[in-house]
């Protein structure tokens, strides 16, 4: 694109890796996570997952077809089982997966042959003209330093902006994480005083969900009855109407997994009730 649509050379680009996922029914107590050095020289995690599963990840391999959507392989989903089990007394087997789910990560191809040896810093590049608006490429990069190179790109464009102001992420907190002191046990007990008569669980998986967010996410519902069609788990209406809202969900899918991850508790009975409510909510 760089090349074709804005003449600007370049000779950088990216590769793109698949990283998969599985999640199984609990393997360990306790809710610590574990970094495994699996015998090819690569490490997995498995990390407590939802209270009731394990989730191990994850996988490094070249990603061929449209990147918007990966699935995990057989062979990946065999590959995790089998480096959990170096570890674990009970191996967990591919058909006790639950759940498998896989995102592509767009690395700066550096020319390494291994794609784990592949570089996941960013790279930057400003193409300036004179006489156009500068160009700027971003190459590579993960979810988790998003912020930092965030600040990077915007510093690389301030000549352009002499208004910028300075640099504010680094202490900024994400939506709904801005609890009273940090201190998310009290938040959890505040919000039961705010709504006594809701169930205790209901409010434990909003907290979790949304933090602080919880109280929009309630709004005036005084009892269960305010919160509409229960889909199971403890997913109702009004939370799924403010994921319509306020997060863009428009399909169950995105409810069930983007959103939240209730598709681990809901059945295809309920699965599908939760469909025909979106299909009517959002149309």
């Amino acid at each position: 694109m760089l090349n074709e649509r804005l003449n600007q050379p370049s000779r950088d680009s990216v590769r793109l890796v698949r990283g998969s996922h599985v999640v199984v029914p609990r393997l360990y107590e306790g809710d610590h996570a574990f970094i495994l050095q699996n015998d090819d020289r690569r490490v997995v995690f498995m990390i407590p997952y939802e209270g009731r599963y394990t989730l191990l990840g994850t996988t490094d391999v070249p990603h061929e077809g449209d990147p918007s959507r990966p699935e995990a392989s057989a062979a990946e989903v065999a590959y995790l089982c089998r480096a959990a089990s170096r570890y674990l007394r009970r191996a967990p087997v591919p058909g006790e997966v639950l759940w498998r789910f896989a995102g592509v990560r767009p690395l700066y191809d550096d020319g390494s042959a291994n794609p784990s040896e592949l570089t996941r810093d960013y790279v930057l590049r400003l193409d300036t003209d004179q006489a156009a608006a500068p160009a700027l490429s971003v190459f590579g990069g993960k979810i988790t330093t998003y912020r930092r190179l965030a600040e990077h790109a915007l510093q690389q464009l301030s000549p352009w902006f002499p208004g910028m102001g300075r640099a504010w992420t680094l202490d900024a907190p994400l939506p709904g994480a801005a609890l009273p002191r940090g201190d998310g046990e009290r938040f959890g007990q505040r919000l039961a005083e705010r709504f006594p008569r809701l169930p205790q669980s209901l409010l434990q998986t909003l907290a979790r969900r949304h933090g602080a967010l919880a109280y929009d996410v309630l709004g005036d519902a005084g009892t269960v009855a305010d919160l509409g069609q229960h889909f199971g788990a403890d997913l109702y209406a009004r939370e799924v109407d403010y994921l319509v809202e306020h997060e863009w969900a428009v399909s169950a899918e995105d409810v069930l997994w983007r959103r939240t991850k209730s598709g681990l508790q809901l059945d295809a009975a309920q699965q599908n009730a939760l469909a025909c409510y979106l299909a009517q909510r959002v149309s």
